[in-house]
């Protein structure tokens, strides 16, 4: 029987890392991966919905509806923001961000909060650095100082969170696009719940309990509402054998790809797209979505 993960351990292991994205990338933060990553990440999204695209290309169709509706994001286990401001926020309208971690969440609420100002709010002796630095201009973050965007930050574990009914987490803040009426966003639902790098840390019974979670709160009005699983896999046993690791440094656990897919089955949901990530440095786990 393979030991499950303790959320307290891996919290605690975690504030041990800086809140950069040096730490939370686990060392790889200075170099190409988080550009490589999040573009993969955008270009398996587009595939999607190529609708969101922002430019002119194959992805996006030639006729767009002239009042396009908001489209929502939950990023889970979300660190400091990255996958937020790199990845969904170029592409979608509203995001809503999940993180536990003390340290990490203040850091995107301070992240998220500095992209929200307005430019002439700005540093003028800024000047742009490595991805790890902990700033971050309105530049990183489309559409939050002009309010046509949003970031929602929360913090709180997976394991007490329910997309639809978010009582049970700590409601930090929102930046940019506020609607009419907010309390209306509570029940509204996401078109994607992107998953990264996190789900590690839950259980096999907590991991599937999230997914019916989740799927329940994927909007009914959108037949393409989906979940994104970006993971490290190990290696399958063989002979159609799932495989499951436990890492005892961060209690967390990596699982092969017929783990995670019988795991999606009993949680009722279906594989519809996957892609290995390319591009990232030899010797990690393979990553796939």
């Amino acid at each position: 029987m393979v030991e499950q993960p303790n959320t307290q351990e891996g919290i605690e292991y975690w504030e041990t890392q800086p809140a950069t994205y040096d730490g939370v990338l686990g060392g790889f933060g200075t170099g190409s991966l988080p550009r490589v990553e999040s573009l993969g990440s955008r270009l398996f999204l587009l595939g999607l919905y190529p609708e969101l695209s922002t430019v002119a290309s194959p992805y996006k169709p030639l006729k767009q509806p002239e009042h396009p509706k908001r489209v929502r994001a939950l990023d889970v286990g979300a660190g400091v923001g990255r996958v937020t401001s790199d990845t969904l926020l170029p592409l979608v309208s509203d995001v809503v961000l999940l993180e536990p971690v003390e340290a990490f969440v203040q850091e995107a609420l301070k992240r998220v909060r500095s992209g929200g100002a307005s430019p002439s709010s700005d540093n003028p002796n800024h000047s742009p650095s490595s991805s790890s630095t902990s700033t971050s201009t309105s530049s990183s973050w489309p559409g939050l100082a002009d309010q046509s965007k949003s970031v929602t930050v929360l913090q709180g574990t997976l394991q007490e969170f329910d997309p639809l009914n978010p009582h049970h987490v700590k409601f930090l803040d929102r930046v940019g696009y506020q609607p009419p009426r907010p309390a209306d966003d509570i029940r509204l639902g996401f078109d994607i719940i992107w998953c990264q790098w996190c789900l590690g840390h839950l259980s096999d019974r907590d991991l599937v309990a999230f997914f019916k979670r989740s799927k329940a709160a994927l909007k009914q009005d959108n037949p393409r509402s989906l979940m994104v699983v970006k993971e490290n896999l190990c290696p399958d046993l063989g002979h159609g054998i799932p495989n499951t690791v436990f890492d005892e440094q961060d209690s967390s656990l990596t699982r092969s790809d017929l783990a995670w897919k019988a795991l999606f089955e009993e949680a009722g949901l279906k594989v519809i797209r996957e892609k290995v990530q390319e591009g990232l440095p030899v010797g990690l786990f393979e990553v796939k979505m």
